[in-house]
């Protein structure tokens, strides 16, 4: 499934000079942790047998693709903007989305296929631990701007369930102003859900 991108004018494109800077930096993406609070969610997800896994990768997506600084990527050297950010189509119902997931999950013959698309958003969940920070790994190509969303164990913490939730994106396009712009969305959509 293609994405659909517009190239951006890096002439007048008004984060030209940042995406310049971090573009050429050693290390031109960041990573940031954070713990969210799941308590209405984990316990709508129960009450619908849905997958943990699968929900967490729906909120994630659903709430990096409405901040456009996550749909940033560099296309043969070229910075594009991509219009949305889907594996399994985006639908619109939760329970539809892990069913659809679920079945596409279960069809894939093997696990790496080849190179991940630039049209991705990576989740790794890791719910053996509860973990205060997380780093990962480097493939040493700058250009690689595809963020990464990682999610903890949950625990109870004064009587509410809390998950670490971490963010790693290419500073050329996001910056500390978009994770938390990032952060309030997954809370709002993690409580209203």
């Amino acid at each position: 499934m293609a994405n659909s991108y517009q190239i951006i004018d890096e002439k007048t494109w008004e984060r030209a000079i940042h995406c310049a800077v971090f573009r050429n930096s050693v290390e031109p993406a960041f990573c940031v942790t954070f713990e969210v609070d799941i308590t209405i969610f984990k316990h709508m997800v129960k009450k619908e047998g849905l997958s943990f896994t699968l929900a967490m990768v729906y909120a994630v997506c659903k709430c990096a693709n409405h901040i456009e600084s996550f749909r940033y990527r560099f296309v043969d050297g070229k910075v594009a903007l991509y219009n949305k950010v889907v594996n399994v189509p985006m639908l619109d119902d939760l329970k539809e989305y892990c069913e659809l997931a679920a079945k596409t999950a279960e069809e894939q013959k093997e696990y790496f296929t080849g190179p991940l698309g630039n049209d991705v958003f990576q989740c790794s969940p890791m719910p053996w631990v509860t973990y205060t920070h997380i780093s990962h790994t480097n493939s040493g190509k700058k250009d690689n701007a595809t963020p990464l969303f990682d999610w903890g164990k949950y625990y109870e913490k004064d009587g509410r369930i809390m998950i670490p939730i971490s963010v790693q994106a290419h500073h050329s396009f996001v910056d500390g102003l978009h994770i938390g712009q990032f952060v309030e969305e997954l809370k709002r959509f993690l409580n209203e859900y």
